[in-house]
Order: structure tokens, then C-alpha cells, then sequence
């Protein structure tokens, strides 16, 4: 929830308005709404991943309500790029208004659209590249090439009449890529001549000191990782990490190994890779999961989804032996990819698991297994530089990471009152030059829990929470309705206790005189009876276990 909440004002003729949905004090479900002239244009809209306080819940969504009513206003979504903290929501975006036109990279449309078949979506979209050009309703777009984690990411300028803005999506300066695609340092400096209004730049890692390392350094040490493995090679990373996962192929194919994909992330996405040509197979590398395991062991790396601890992709699976592959003594798991914020303890969870079945793992914190797709300190003062912005809008990161994304831009001579530090809802206009707050929306967490979206709230999560970690009693009782007397019970039974339920004989004389105290003074009403069962048997098992379950009180009138 935002603080200090209070409604912009009608937008001004002529200015832009900037509104995050998403992605500001948190990595991921990144979105920002642009208006202008009645007009909305949004970028990206992605998905956050739960962390263990959210039992139960699948994704997070960006929260759609400021734009919910205006949906025929939006003339298009731009995807900066195909990971799913950028296009992860767009299913649930496409179910309120299923012919707003998607536009992105050749690559990046390809993986959402094989995303919304899943949903039944056939989308309108429009393929661009870099140096494209195009029209959207008031806003002129250009692509520019940015290098990142996934191949074909582009950042967006938008263009009004009196402003220029530019949209980094994620994006890093690797000057030596896999792709030979680096990130389009002339187009920022063309970009910088005609005068950047505002700069929205990637966050993630500007409290890393320097640059980040070249994709490349990894290549030669998962090839020393598989050069060395006695038994099979089990690689975990993101499902979408073509770099990395052609780099894998090379290696195994180097050192007379065949690859197998799992997880179905993971078989979808590099079948697209290699079918539009991002992803070069060798000739007979590749072989179906299943088949792969009558291979010898010293002849087969297996390429899988779960490289952030989750319970069910399919490392956490094979760390808890639920799996058909079950690693052991000889067998090396190599995990390639960074730790996202709030996944650590799940991540060392599989970290151990493996480790305790005997197999060696790798991971960023013993080899150089991992680059990070964000650019460090040293390349945003780069950045700033070279595009002098008007003014600053950190994006895509943490609270740390945009407060020290701004402090970068100052020490570049941006001033302090030009660079906007913003959280989710923040609304900012753009006129002739000056960018100001202007409002603060109240957004929420939009749940998405099974096949329900938005039904479940923070009090579910937070009554989930109880049940997992206190416990649940259920009491039953039957009274006369005329006198308010017991005629059966208290029937008391709990779950999650050590005890067992005859634990509970000592409360149920204090429950029968409270219900008689509460008959005398004449109370009838079954809400206030239960509620009076509620209390008694609540107070009795903190003093007495030291424990707030969940109580469910049914008072039944005869």
C-alpha cells in the first residue's frame, strides 16, 4: 500500500503523464502507463513471483484498476522484452480487452504468444526491430537495440509533441555479446542531441560497484564444470536464458554430450529459440528427456527449470527424490543464474538437498556460473553521460536500487530535484521539460491463486500464514435456545498441535461457565455466543500452549 495517497489532477494539454503499475520497490511485474492527449500507451507487464510469506499464490500481477475503466483508450502495449517479469501478465491484461495490439521483438512476441495459446488468446500484434519507427496512436515509438539476458530486447523512445522519453526495459552494456548485438550507444547519443525529457532506466544493479561481467567469461568455466563431471550434468536456469543455454549446448556438445530439456517452460521456449534461429543446435545434440536415460551417465547434460528454489519446478523436485532423475554421488548440478530477492532461503534449501544425495553443486557463490543481465554503476554514469536527460525516473528494482540509481545521476550533474524517486502508482506530468509529482494512486497486490485472480486478499494470505504456523481449532456446541443452556458438547478439535486433543478436557468447564454467565445475562444471539467460545478457548491456549490458532467457533441453537 503507498503512502500518502492522493488523486492527480486533470492532466495539462500538451504533457505526458507517467503512472508505474508495477515494478518500482520490487523486481518484477514491471508496467508503466504513458498518457497523452486521452491516450494510453503502456510498456511491459509482468508478473512477480511469490515469496514464503504468500502461501498458496501462484503470480502477483500489477493492479490493472487505474486503467480498467479506460481500456479503449489504450492503443498499444510495448514489450521490452520475453522474460515474465515483463510479459508474464499480459494473459491476465488481454482477458479485459483481448484486441489491445502487442507490440515487441520478433523473439519476444513469439514466447507470449505461445503463452496466450495456453489462454486461449490470439492476440494483435506487431513485430518491430531496432531503428524501427512507428506510429501508435499519438506517440511516435523508435526501437533501439539494448543488450540483456534474452536476445532481441529493445528499449523504447517515445515521442510526443514538446517531449522525449526514454524507456530502457532491462537492459546491460556487455560490449563483447554472444549475439554480436550490443546495446545501441549511438542511438542514446542521437537521442541525447535532440534532448531526453525523462529517462526511465533499469535499477537492478545500481549498488553494483563497476560492470558487469561479459557474457562470454561464463562459456569457458561450464565448459571446465563439464570437461571434469564423472556422471551426468544437471544445469538449472531461467527457462528463458538463451545465452546461457546455448552456452551449455556448446559445452556438452564440445565434450561429447547430448542435451535434454525439462520442465515444460524450458521445451517451449528453446524449441522457439531454435526455430526462429536464436538457439544453434549441432546436428544431434539434442535428444528427448526420455530417451536420455538410456544413455551412460558420462554422455547426457540435462537442462532444467528451477533455478530459484521453486517447489515445483523440477530441481526442487529432484532435490526431494519426486522426480524420475534422482541425483547422487558422481553427478553434478550446475546452477546458472542469479538469486532473486526473497528466493535465498528456498535456493539453499535445493542447494543442500543435492548436496546431502551426494552431488556437487555449482553455483555463483563457488564459480562464475552466473553474469548478471543488469547494468552495474559503471555503465548507468555511462548512460547518463552520454543522454544528459532532463530528468530521472529510476525503475525495475527495490527501494536501495532506485535511491542509488538516483544518487548515480546526481553525481553526473542531474539535479537532485529532477531525478524521481517513485514507488508503484506514483504519477508524474512531463511539460516543457519539467517533471513533477502530481498524485499518489493506492495500489495493491492482485493475487492469482489457482484459476482465481484478485479474490484472494492480504487477510487470506495472512489466515493461511496462522494455519501454517499456529495451528486450527474447531469447537462445537450445541444450546437450548430458550434458556441459552449446553446440551452437547464443547467438541473440541485441532490440527497442527503436538498435543493431543484430550489436551483440551481442561478448557471445556471454562467455556460451559462462560456460555452460563452469558445465558444469565440473557444473551440468545449465536454470533455473540460463538464469539464469547472464541475468546475463552483463545485465552486458555495462548496461557496454556503458548500458541494463536486459528478458531473456528460453531454455536448451533436447539
Amino acid at each position: 500500500m503507498a503512502s500518502n495517497v492522493y488523486d492527480p489532477p486533470a492532466l495539462e494539454p500538451g504533457a505526458v503523464r507517467v503512472i508505474p503499475l508495477g515494478g518500482l520497490g520490487e523486481v518484477g511485474r514491471n508496467m508503466t502507463v504513458f498518457e497523452y492527449d486521452g491516450k494510453l500507451l503502456i510498456v511491459d507487464c509482468g508478473v512477480l513471483f511469490p515469496e514464503e510469506h504468500q502461501p498458496g499464490v501462484d503470480l502477483i500481477l500489477p493492479d490493472f484498476e487505474p486503467i480498467r475503466d479506460r481500456l479503449d483508450d489504450v492503443v498499444g502495449l510495448v514489450l521490452t522484452h520475453g522474460h515474465e517479469d515483463h510479459i508474464g501478465a499480459v494473459p491476465y491484461l488481454l482477458r479485459l480487452k483481448g484486441d489491445i495490439p502487442l507490440i515487441g521483438s520478433q523473439l519476444t512476441l513469439a514466447l507470449v504468444e505461445a503463452k496466450l495459446k495456453e489462454h486461449r488468446i490470439r492476440p494483435y500484434s506487431l513485430t518491430v526491430t531496432e531503428g524501427q519507427q512507428e506510429r501508435v496512436g499519438p506517440f511516435d515509438l523508435e526501437f533501439i537495440a539494448v543488450n540483456h539476458s534474452i536476445p532481441d530486447a529493445l528499449a523504447v523512445a517515445i515521442r510526443t509533441p514538446g517531449s522525449l522519453l526514454l524507456a530502457t526495459g532491462d537492459f546491460k552494456m556487455d560490449q563483447l555479446p554472444l549475439d554480436g548485438r550490443i546495446t545501441d550507444l549511438r542511438a542514446f547519443a542521437r537521442l541525447g542531441e535532440e534532448g531526453v525529457d525523462l529517462f526511465l532506466v533499469d535499477s537492478t544493479n545500481a549498488d553494483v560497484p563497476g560492470f558487469t561481467p561479459a557474457e562470454r567469461a561464463i562459456g569457458p568455466v561450464l565448459d571446465q564444470v563439464i570437461a571434469k563431471a564423472p556422471r551426468r550434468v544437471i544445469v538449472a536456469s531461467f527457462s528463458s536464458h538463451v545465452h546461457r543455454v546455448q552456452q551449455v549446448i556448446d559445452a556438452a556438445a564440445a565434450h561429447g554430450r547430448r542435451v535434454a530439456f525439462l520442465g515444460r517452460s524450458m521445451v517451449r521456449n528453446m524449441t522457439i529459440a531454435e526455430e526462429l534461429g536464436y538457439l544453434r543446435v549441432p546436428d544431434g545434440v539434442l535428444i528427448d528427456y526420455k530417451r536420455a536415460q538410456d544413455l551412460p551417465d558420462d554422455k547426457i547434460v540435462y537442462m532444467s527449470t528451477g533455478s530459484q528454489g521453486e517447489p515445483m519446478a523440477v530441481l526442487s523436485r529432484m532435490a526431494n527424490l519426486d522426480h524420475a532423475i534422482e541425483p547422487g554421488p558422481g553427478d553434478t548440478v550446475i546452477l546458472a543464474s542469479s538469486l532473486i530477492p526473497g528466493n535465498e532461503n528456498a535456493v539453499y534449501r535445493v542447494i543442500d538437498g543435492l548436496t546431502k544425495l551426494g552431488a556437487n553443486v555449482v553455483h555463483k557463490g563457488n564459480a562464475k556460473v552466473h553474469v548478471s543481465g543488469h547494468a552495474a554503476a559503471g555503465e548507468l554514469l555511462y548512460c547518463y553521460n552520454i543522454l544528459e536527460p532532463r530528468n530521472v525516473m529510476p525503475v525495475h528494482g527495490e527501494y536501495r536500487h532506485l535511491i542509488a540509481n538516483a544518487r548515480l545521476a546526481q553525481d553526473t550533474g542531474i539535479p537532485p530535484e529532477n531525478t524521481i524517486i517513485g514507488e508503484n502508482g506514483t504519477v508524474v506530468d512531463l511539460k516543457d521539460g519539467v517533471a513533477r509529482v502530481v498524485g499518489q494512486l493506492d495500489l495493491g497486490f492482485v493475487y492469482v491463486d489457482g484459476s482465481t485472480v484478485g479474490e484472494i486478499t492480504d487477510a487470506d494470505l495472512k489466515d493461511r500464514r496462522i494455519l501454517g504456523e499456529e495451528g486450527f481449532i474447531s469447537v462445537i456446541v450445541v444450546v437450548d435456545a430458550a434458556t441459552g443452556r449446553i446440551i452437547t458438547g464443547p467438541e473440541i478439535h485441532a490440527r497442527g498441535f503436538a498435543e493431543d486433543d484430550a489436551v483440551f478436557e481442561a478448557v471445556k468447564p471454562k467455556i460451559a461457565a462462560a456460555l452460563a454467565e452469558a445465558a444469565q445475562a440473557g444473551v440468545r444471539d449465536a454470533h455473540a455466543l460463538s464469539q464469547i467460545v472464541r475468546r475463552t478457548i483463545g485465552r486458555w491456549v495462548n496461557q496454556s500452549l503458548r500458541r494463536r490458532p486459528m478458531i473456528v467457533p460453531l454455536v448451533i441453537e436447539a
